[in-house]
């Protein structure tokens, strides 16, 4: 690494140290940086345009993400089964298929899942489509 501060962001992947907390949502994050972008989740605030669409987003990259779907540019492929996917994120819920790897499981009934959206998906089942319960 060039720079000390680089080294310190780095070792924070592997000791999971995430010092930046979100004082909305009290989410954690490794780098300022990201916690900044978070931010933006609360504040509404969407400054990269498609300009095929016009759709917003709040990160460059999922602009970036997202203008592929409009061009059919798929640069990250399954070196198991040569699938190919629009970025890392979809590629790597695609290899736990290969794996078996569930990592995302139900507090309800133990049911686990590959990916963050199929166990809200999942969720909503016990819940009847209502997430939300009134405790009193």
């Amino acid at each position: 690494f060039t720079h000390n501060s680089k080294l310190v962001i780095h070792v924070r992947s592997h000791t999971g140290e995430k010092p930046y907390h979100c004082n909305i949502c009290d989410k954690s994050f490794g780098k300022n940086s990201s916690l900044v972008v978070h931010k933006q989740i609360h504040t509404g605030e969407k400054s990269y345009l498609c300009d095929m669409c016009g759709k917003s987003f709040s990160r460059n990259f999922d602009l970036m993400s997202h203008k592929r779907r409009h061009t059919g540019e798929k640069p990250c492929a399954c070196e198991v089964c040569g699938k190919s996917f629009v970025n890392n994120s979809d590629l790597n819920i695609h290899k736990r298929k290969h794996t078996g790897e569930k990592p995302y499981c139900c507090e309800i009934c133990g049911k686990s899942f590959i990916s963050s959206s199929l166990l809200k998906r999942h969720e909503r089942l016990h819940t009847r489509g209502k997430p939300l319960k009134c405790e009193t």
